[in-house]
């Protein structure tokens, strides 16, 4: 990130020195009151000396200069404490997740689900040394294969990429073709989601391609993140993979018995993202706790297995604003995911109607829905409530399937009302648009359907929680009260953050700008903690930041 002048609110560059009320002092002069210790504490890309001022105790801030420390010595008026060096956001994270995947950021867009983290989403974020994940989930094979080669097209060698790999349990043939087709196109990165417990194809993705270097180390051919909310999840995913699964992969030939080896000496995933209380799949886990418990689980395990490198440990979910970065990376995140938030950029596979919605809510404007991928369990995700009656009719649906039977099962009252209200058609009417849909996905749920009156319903159920998010995604004005849009409470923080600001304007709102943004503000926010811990009286401004124009 290029450094720039801090600017006043009239666009004027700010002082370079202490300001008193008849004008500029010695430019090596402390500031301990008021905007000027403000201007000061943002200069995030200076040194500063913190300094008490020997006639009254306050502490304020001198340049970090070899000057400004001469004069300062030779004026007898003032002590330095100590000297802060600069600090810049990709100083941020964990300074080995940059090298491992080829970026100047510990930042992540992440794969929001149906192609809304887009491909030219993530080549925009790779480009700016960003890195983003394609959201494949939801989507038939056909279609991650294109994206896939459209990235592998555009990107080349860069690692700092990948796709998404959502746990599938109703159509696990479709989570081993996917899996099979990221290991075969050699794709650098694999995001993990949704999963409960592993399956041989994350595994297959993990150990795919281990070997080691001319000094023995073991390296990746691809490197798996595993988005995770539980700790019992968590440990799968930070140990290494069963014996069992790896001894399937190989009877099957998708491992050789060499990479079967060696994926007894590292973890399944080299990055454990911590997913708190986010959009979509969630367990509306508060980041403050659960952080903390993943970040030790590591650890222990780490010593326990003996790993060279410990899996690195990152944050996802909530994170809207600087400071829900700056606390993230303060508890000790190696690097931070977003989502919600990235669902208004000019990238997003989303439509302007989705859009206007979004940027409309405010924090409290957030529910949990049946999820469609995991309809029958019972799950349910996160979306957003106001402007759309998703939510609502989602669970008249899953209310219904509870207590019945099968579709002929429903009362004709209850059937009437939900073809009128939900379903916008008769039941026999969306059955055959449904039949047809899952002719061409996968005919096997069709065949289970003919044996299970139940898994028909489910099914028919199903398709209107999935056509309701892609009526989001293509802008279907007749459907927009059934938008479905995952959003977590981070969307509502980002507005008011952003309120009055530049990246308040839809057409400002790029992918690569919001990231820098919240990554420069997320440093504004960590010095000006550092010194308010090392005494200097900060006003509550000096951990504000404003959103601008940065490359």
């Amino acid at each position: 990130m290029v450094a720039e002048s801090v600017l006043t609110e009239s666009g004027a560059p700010a002082p370079g020195g202490g300001v008193t009320a008849t004008g500029p002092i010695d430019p090596w002069a402390p500031d301990f009151a008021g905007d000027a210790l403000v201007r000061r504490a943002h200069r995030i890309r200076e040194a500063a000396h913190i300094v008490r001022e020997r006639s009254t105790g306050r502490t304020g801030l001198a340049p970090g200069s070899e000057s400004a420390r001469t004069g300062l010595a030779a004026d007898g008026l003032h002590q330095i404490l100590g000297t802060l060096p600069p600090l810049y956001p990709e100083w941020l994270g964990d300074p080995s997740f940059c090298t491992a995947h080829g970026v100047r950021f510990p930042y992540v867009g992440g794969e929001m689900a149906n192609g809304i983290a887009t491909t030219r989403m993530v080549i925009a974020l790779a480009r700016a040394d960003l890195m983003g994940f394609f959201g494949a989930g939801g989507l038939d094979h056909r279609s991650v294969e294109r994206a896939v080669a459209d990235l592998a097209a555009q990107l080349g060698v860069r690692r700092n990429w990948g796709v998404n790999l959502i746990h599938s349990p109703q159509e696990p043939e479709l989570e081993e073709r996917v899996a099979g087709l990221l290991v075969t196109r050699r794709v650098p990165a694999v995001s993990a989601s949704a999963f409960m417990a592993l399956t041989p194809a994350v595994v297959r993705c993990a150990v795919a391609g281990l070997a080691t270097d001319p000094s023995g180390v073991i390296v990746r051919r691809t490197r798996v993140f595993a988005k995770v909310s539980r700790p019992e999840v968590a440990e799968q995913f930070l140990s290494p993979a069963p014996p069992a699964v790896l001894r399937v992969l190989v009877e099957r030939g998708e491992i050789t018995e060499r990479e079967a080896d060696l994926a007894a000496h590292v973890p399944v995933a080299e990055d454990l993202t911590v997913e708190a209380d986010s959009g979509g799949h969630t367990d509306n886990r508060p980041l403050g706790v659960l952080l903390p418990v993943l970040v030790a689980l590591r650890t222990e395990l780490a010593a326990r297995h003996g790993y060279r490198v410990p899996p690195r440990v990152g944050a996802a979910g909530g994170l809207g604003t600087p400071e829900a970065l700056a606390s993230a990376f303060a508890m000790g995140a190696a690097y931070v995911v977003t989502g919600s938030v990235n669902q208004v950029a000019l990238e997003a596979g989303l439509s302007d109607e989705g859009k206007g919605l979004l940027g409309q809510a405010d924090v409290a404007d957030v529910t949990m829905a049946p999820a469609s991928d995991m309809f029958e369990l019972g799950v349910k995700l996160q979306v957003l409530r106001r402007g759309t009656m998703f939510p609502a009719r989602a669970h008249q649906l899953y209310e219904v399937y509870r207590t019945c039977e099968s579709l002929e099962a429903i009362p004709e009252d209850v059937r009437a009302r939900l073809e009128r209200d939900v379903l916008g058609g008769t039941v026999d009417e969306l059955w055959s648009s449904t039949r047809q849909y899952w002719q061409d996905r996968d005919p096997g749920q069709l065949d289970r359907a003919e044996r299970d009156p139940k898994h028909r319903m489910a099914l028919l159920f199903r398709s209107y929680l999935g056509q309701s998010s892609r009526w989001a995604i293509t802008g279907e004005s007749a459907r927009r009260t059934d938008y479905q849009i995952w959003c977590g409470p981070a969307m509502g923080a980002f507005n008011r953050w952003t309120k009055g600001s530049f990246l308040a304007l839809p057409e400002n709102r790029s992918a690569v700008q919001i990231a820098l943004n919240l990554l420069e503000g997320a440093a504004v926010v960590t010095r000006a903690q550092q010194l308010r811990s090392y005494g200097v009286q900060l006003p509550a401004v000096a951990f504000a930041y404003r959103p601008r124009p940065l490359a």
